[in-house]
């Protein structure tokens, strides 16, 4: 059980800093979508803090905007403006594919981007999707009486299960990644349910075709849970990019996923179910982008 003996929802950085300083213990919260079902299934054992503090009402963790080419993303935002938003629809349409997956409708509506993130899960279903984006994250504290800010790729972030970069009484304020309007998207998942369940395997997949359809431009595939930090599969990248999109082509590329599996556990299984997704979420990005690859025969895929 989660018990606490204040709940405060500051509604600028200084305020949350302030809490912060004068309350030790005090523990940040957004929409606190893992923080309850930690304490409350007995993970934690009894856990009581001294305070909740709830940043989700401080405008500079809020809001979508898109300048320069570059998504600008508060750390706040929930995840279903993946959906909702319409920005993050034209721009960021691998989100919406991951927010699909990611819970039911009322946890969309509470989680945080910023919170999937501090959170370091392996399983975090958010991480493949922001990688592929090539996201990075920006921290504040405060020092000093000043807030000063450091930034970071989201790859460099997230060091194990549970471990980020983050310090002591430092705060997530937004996330900044590339704006992909003109790219095929596609998101891959798998567990036991379809949404509310820990990912075994999940996969981002984003593609761009030259403008007669006949090459692949860009080419972006993010895997999670199948080893201890999300990773970008740069080999499969770079052998698709340049080439004509052909299912022989996506078929040779999935095979090069099977020795990223690094799970101690179930590693045939995540091995052949990667190697699927990578090929079935590339055919999935490239008919999102217009081009729709010849199925090869069933008998000679991966399923």
């Amino acid at each position: 059980m989660l018990t606490f003996d204040h709940y405060l929802t500051p509604t600028t950085l200084d305020s949350a800093f302030d809490a912060l300083e004068r309350i030790p213990g005090a523990r940040i919260v957004a929409g606190a979508t893992d923080l309850l079902p930690w304490a409350r299934e007995g993970r934690a054992g009894d856990v009581h803090l001294p305070a909740l503090v709830d940043v989700s009402r401080i405008p500079q963790l809020l809001g979508v905007s898109v300048e320069r080419g570059r998504v600008h993303m508060g750390a706040a935002t929930p995840i279903a403006a993946f959906q909702n938003d319409p920005l993050l629809q034209r721009h960021a349409p691998v989100l919406g594919c991951c927010a699909v997956w990611f819970a039911d409708d009322q946890i969309r509506e509470q989680a945080t981007v910023g919170g999937n993130l501090v959170n370091a899960s392996p399983a975090g279903d958010s991480q493949p999707a922001l990688l592929a984006m090539n996201a990075g994250v920006t921290l504040a504290r405060r020092e000093g009486g000043q807030i000063l800010e450091r930034s970071m790729p989201l790859s460099e972030f997230i060091l194990a299960p549970g471990q980020t970069q983050l310090r002591p009484h430092e705060i997530m304020t937004r996330l900044q990644m590339d704006a992909v309007p003109g790219h095929g998207a596609a998101f891959e998942k798998v567990g036991h349910r379809r949404s509310l369940v820990i990912s075994t395997v999940c996969l981002a997949a984003l593609v761009r075709l030259d403008w007669a359809r006949r090459r692949i431009e860009d080419c972006r595939i993010a895997i999670g849970a199948v080893g201890p930090v999300p990773e970008r599969l740069a080999d499969v990248e770079r052998l698709l990019v340049g080439q004509a999109p052909a299912s022989e082509l996506v078929r040779q590329a999935a095979g090069l996923a099977a020795d990223r599996v690094r799970s101690r556990s179930r590693q045939e299984y995540r091995r052949e179910v990667l190697v699927n997704f990578v090929e079935r979420a590339l055919a999935a990005a490239l008919g999102h982008a217009g081009l729709e690859l010849v199925r090869l025969p069933k008998e000679a895929s991966h399923v």
